[in-house]
Parts: C-alpha cells; structure tokens; sequence
C-alpha cells in the first residue's frame, strides 16, 4: 500500500490575475448581497410582508405616487412580478391606484394611511438593520465602498457592456 499519495486540492486554473480577481470580487458581492438580502427578507416575513411588497411601499412613502411603470424601474423588479405584487397590495388596502389622466394605459398608484402606518412601523428598524449590517465600516471605508460600486455601476450601465458577451 502506497502511503505517499496525498490527497491533493485541485488547482485552479487561472485566466490571468486581473480577470482572476474580477471573479473572485464578483463572487464576494454576491455573498454580501445574499447576506443582506436574507437579513432584510427574514426581517420583513416577522412583519408579514415580502421584500417586493416592502419595496413598492417604501418607494410610495418616500417619493408619493407614482406609476406602475415607473415603480417597476426604481424596484429594479420586473412588469410581472410588479403587477403582482400591486395586486396584493391593493387587495389588503395597503396602496389605491386611479388611471393616469395623461396615459388612459397607466396607473397612479398611492400608498393609503395602512401601508404608510406599516412601513412607519417597520422601516426604522429595517435602517437600523442596514446600519449595523454595515457597520463594520468607517465613514470613510463606506464613502470609498459606495464611489467605487457607483463607479462599476454607473459605467458599465450607460455601456450595457453585459449585453455584448450575450
């Protein structure tokens, strides 16, 4: 019996260091959004509501009303999934929604005084959660960390560059 084969960990094939630490970076964004993500989600599900509920809310609360469209947009959600989730909002009276005068295709969408009576209940606490999510950070290590991922997002938004390896 051979006693000197050690188990060896694979290697792992390089495409060069740049390209090498892109992936590894991705692939830590990705773990962190997970992370708050689940943190978010279990917050919201103790106070009956999913995330894509809590965001048209909060959209609604914070900047007053606003079309089905536009919500889709600053949700970064999509039509279906919007629709949806307005539906349930509107069946648990938590937004109202009239058509669009200048759209008879569109919908203004209102938040009532129950969905502004929840997300006033649950908002705070879900900033604090935010905040203590990213506390680990300085002033100055989150200020740098928000310029460079607006940096990556806003660069490569105008160029679309995902749509070119498609």
């Amino acid at each position: 019996m051979n006693t000197n084969n050690k188990s060896k960990s694979p290697k792992i094939k390089s495409y060069g260091p740049k390209v090498d630490k892109s992936m590894k970076t991705v692939v830590r964004i990705d773990r962190v959004f997970h992370l708050v993500n689940n943190l978010t989600e279990n917050y919201l599900s103790k106070n009956n509501l999913t995330f894509n509920q809590f965001k048209v809310l909060e959209v609604l609360y914070h900047l007053g009303d606003l079309t089905t469209g536009s919500i889709t947009k600053l949700t970064s959600s999509t039509p279906g999934n919007t629709t949806v989730v307005i539906k349930n909002l509107k069946r648990d009276n938590l937004i109202t929604s009239i058509k669009d005068p200048n759209d008879s295709r569109a919908s203004i969408l209102s938040i009532t005084e129950d969905g502004k009576n929840i997300i006033e209940k649950v908002f705070p606490d879900h900033a604090k959660n935010l905040y203590d999510f990213m506390n680990v950070l300085n002033d100055e290590e989150m200020d740098t960390l928000y310029d460079l991922l607006n940096k990556i997002y806003n660069k490569n938004k105008k160029e679309k560059q995902w749509r070119k390896l498609v």
